[in-house]
């Protein structure tokens, strides 16, 4: 199959040319359409290279997880992509997700409350006031993300009942753990610490997004409610 020299990307008005686009505004200045205009480099008689990865994107709903599914034979059926520019798209997408797949980090998994101060050591380490994170798990206990909820002062430091439960929701927590810090090192728990970790289990009970437990933190050791039977 030939094309007319029309149809090539080096034909196009400077402005439209997604090669010069990406050098002039960078990557992100694209669109899909434009970024697999790009690779697959010319059109054909009637249609540019954006309008053939515009007809493709449409046949598959502008889903770009729905594009990768696409075999070169699949590809190879669209009027201007013939077996060589399927192959170069199929390259493309394979690219993308073995860089997906190499970026998605390993979630740790919470057996015991060690684990969970562990996780938090890095964020509360040395900290002279008092902070209080959550740890957001999924059904295997694994850590979907620790969340900061508040930072305070030396004595003190507020835990916002809607704000814990709201970042739990969003993110389709199964389950959390409470963590505040003590920079004063004292371990044990005020009766203001007890009153909060049974008013946010109450809380989660209803939600069905169970606390499983709360953690005080110094830098040398931690205090758990659920080790000591509080919770």
């Amino acid at each position: 199959m030939t094309y007319e020299t029309s149809g090539t990307i080096q034909s196009w008005a400077e402005e439209d040319r997604p090669r010069e686009k990406l050098m002039l505004k960078g990557k992100a200045a694209l669109s899909e359409a434009e970024l697999i205009a790009i690779l697959i480099n010319s059109g054909t008689v009637d249609m540019t290279a954006v309008d053939v990865a515009k007809i493709i994107l449409k046949s598959i709903g502008n889903n770009l997880n729905e594009l990768a599914k696409l075999s070169i034979k699949d590809l190879s059926k669209f009027r201007g992509i013939g077996e060589a520019k399927a192959i170069t798209i199929v390259a493309a997408l394979e690219l993308g997700r073995r860089r997906k797949e190499q970026d998605r980090p390993q979630r740790a998994r919470i057996t015991c409350s060690r684990d969970a101060y562990n996780e938090l050591l890095p964020h509360l380490l040395d900290k002279p006031h008092e902070e209080f994170w959550i740890l957001l798990l999924n059904r295997a206990n694994e850590v979907l993300r620790p969340v900061q909820i508040s930072s305070g002062g030396v004595s003190g430091t507020v835990a916002d009942t809607k704000l814990i439960f709201k970042q739990a929701i969003e993110h389709l927590a199964s389950s959390i753990i409470l963590i505040h810090n003590h920079p004063s090192g004292n371990l044990t728990p005020s009766q203001a610490d007890k009153d909060m970790t049974r008013k946010l289990k109450e809380a989660g009970r209803l939600l069905e997004i169970p606390v499983l437990d709360h953690l005080i933190f110094t830098d040398k050791a931690y205090f758990s409610f659920a080790d000591e039977g509080l919770l």
